[in-house]
């Protein structure tokens, strides 16, 4: 299987270099050529299968013979064994025909575990059948960074450098960037909001004799490997509720559109998918796109679900390459359009949008009124991402079974939970030691030249960087 850009100036790739390639070098993101589909029969032997199991068959249609079975499993077994629940993404009932599931039972109980601990896997897999080491670059808003840094922390082939939002992200979330001293591994604070941290990402990607200089990658959802590792939670819910012969719907707290992307890539792939909710907070974006067609950035306000706090929804272009009918020159122009006014119109995508989804945004007043209520009535304690898609699930057309994706343990937000509950959730006994571990901080201008120099002297592509 090979591989196309979203603008359609970047040669095909295969798997392996679409996975240490991250961004293609046009600035587009990454698509299959065809998309792999899963047959009924094959949908409904997933069920009971441990997830592991599930994850090859999800994934291996993807990897074209780059990756054999043999080692994804390896690999996939050894990932999710990180989990500290057997079943990895377990779902709780809270309703009739309602189901939460859980993706944060991994080292840094977010949902980005369950990609990223694979995704590290693969690519010090692929680095070493090269023979080749990687600088990865990532901007967070919260959760990809110390999910990213707790899967390649004291990898040998690779070095990691995460930019976050100095003071935007919560002191659990920051805590688990700093508090790892491996010394591959480097948080860096930016003074701006997460999308300045993702706009130097890119510009830093589209500076191209850097990239290839320091042989830059990517672990933010931008890599494909990241959204087909995600896919892999949908399949196994899907089957546990009865799929194929059951329609579900699924409501997804959503910034950056990788997590609800992998919702869609599910259904493309034979899932049978009822509806696909967009939940988002304050910063509501999507919901407005959805609404008027109309992508517009307005400036970022800070809430309890930083995650979300995100103006410029990075995998929205890959849906929006599929609604265009892979028309690359609409997405240059689309894409330029926003980089010059903060706006561009979906045009006739549009209509396919909204087919293929509903949004709702919950403000801060209902999420912690989501969050107290759903405790009443239920006695499931949720944080304020999760929140958000309660809410949106509440206010979405009924009929089918609903699963709510439960994106980060409530012990990431304690301020939050406290000021909302009364109450501090704590951390699982693993981590209990996470909160008196000596931080490991660097602070950078939101400047590209300044973050680029201190890639450059700790990245050991070029000689810098530990030993």
């Amino acid at each position: 299987m090979k591989y196309i850009s979203t603008r359609g100036e970047a040669p095909s790739l295969g798997f392996a270099d679409v996975t240490l390639a991250g961004l293609a070098r046009d600035g587009g993101l990454y698509v299959p050529e065809t998309w792999p589909r899963l047959s009924p029969e094959s949908i409904a032997g997933l069920a009971g299968r441990p997830f592991h199991e599930i994850a090859v068959e999800v994934i291996a249609p993807f990897t074209a013979g780059e990756v054999s079975r043999a080692d994804l499993a390896v690999m996939a077994r050894d990932a999710y064994a990180q989990f500290g629940h057997p079943a990895v993404t377990p779902l709780v009932q809270i309703g009739p025909d309602r189901w939460v599931l859980e993706l944060f039972h991994g080292p840094t109980l977010a949902f980005k575990d369950v990609a990223m601990q694979l995704l590290a896997r693969l690519m010090d897999h692929m680095l070493a059948k090269r023979g080749e080491r990687a600088t990865i670059v990532a901007a967070t808003s919260g959760d990809t960074g110390g999910a990213a840094i707790e899967a390649f922390r004291g990898s040998s082939l690779v070095d990691v450098v995460i930019l976050f939002p100095d003071g935007r992200v919560s002191d659990v979330q920051r805590r688990m960037m700093t508090t790892p001293n491996e010394a591959n591994v480097h948080a860096v604070a930016v003074d701006g909001t997460f999308d300045d941290c993702q706009a130097q990402v890119k510009a830093m990607f589209n500076h191209l004799a850097f990239r290839d200089r320091l042989k830059l990658s990517a672990v933010n959802s931008i890599n494909w490997a990241r959204i087909v590792a995600q896919v892999t939670y949908y399949f196994a819910a899907g089957a546990a509720l009865g799929a194929p012969h059951r329609k579900l719907s699924f409501v997804v707290p959503t910034g950056n559109f990788g997590d609800i992307l992998a919702g869609w890539v599910a259904r493309q792939m034979g899932l049978p998918i009822e509806q696909l909710v967009i939940a988002s907070n304050a910063n509501d974006i999507l919901p407005r796109t959805v609404a008027t067609g109309i992508y517009e950035t307005r400036g970022v306000v800070p809430t309890t679900s930083p995650s979300m706090d995100i103006q410029v929804s990075s995998n929205f272009e890959r849906f929006l390459f599929e609604a265009v009918g892979r028309d690359a020159a609409v997405i240059r122009g689309q894409m330029a359009s926003l980089a010059q006014s903060g706006r561009f119109d979906l045009g006739a995508a549009k209509a396919r949008l909204q087919a293929e989804f509903n949004a709702a945004a919950a403000d801060e007043g209902q999420v912690a009124e989501t969050i107290r209520a759903t405790e009443r009535a239920t006695g499931y304690l949720a944080e304020p991402h999760t929140a958000c898609a309660i809410f949106a699930a509440d206010r979405a057309p009924a009929g089918t079974a609903q699963v709510i994706l439960a994106t980060a343990h409530p012990a990431k937000f304690p301020d939050a939970m406290q000021e909302i509950t009364g109450r501090r959730p704590g951390l699982p006994p693993r981590l209990s030691s996470l909160v008196s571990e000596p931080e490991r901080v660097s602070v950078v201008a939101n400047d590209r030249d300044a973050i680029e120099r201190f890639i450059e002297a700790r990245s050991r592509v070029v000689g810098g960087g530990a030993s």
